[in-house]
């Protein structure tokens, strides 16, 4: 469960500051315009991703459930995020930062998943 732990403090890492460049970030605005999605998507996607990011360091700690959901979310999002960026015929290394993370939170929700059996 260290290793769970590790991962799962990672990503909500990542996660939050994501989303908090999904709120904040000039560059951000640029990037959702340029996926073809509005301004209100990339604030729920910040939102999203810092709501899913407690959700994982919460449910480490407290409810293992919270963080299998959140780790689903993220995984979905993520899943999104992949297909987005192969519509939109981004290269192998702008797309591959999403397929990493859906798998990664996959491991994870399927990681708390196991522990609540």
């Amino acid at each position: 469960m260290f290793g769970t732990k590790i991962l799962t403090l990672f990503v909500a890492f990542c996660f939050t500051g994501y989303g908090i460049t999904c709120l904040f970030s000039e560059k951000m605005v640029k990037e959702f315009q340029r996926f073809g999605l509005t301004d209100l998507q990339r604030k729920l996607t910040g939102v999203l991703q810092i709501l899913g990011s407690l959700g994982l360091v919460i449910g480490y700690f407290y409810y293992p459930l919270l963080a299998l959901f959140a780790a689903i979310g993220l995984s979905l999002q993520m899943l999104l995020g992949f297909a987005m960026r192969i519509k939109i015929k981004d290269g192998f290394y702008d797309s591959s930062s999403s397929f990493v993370f859906m798998v990664l939170n996959g491991y994870l929700a399927y990681a708390y998943y196991l522990l609540l059996l």
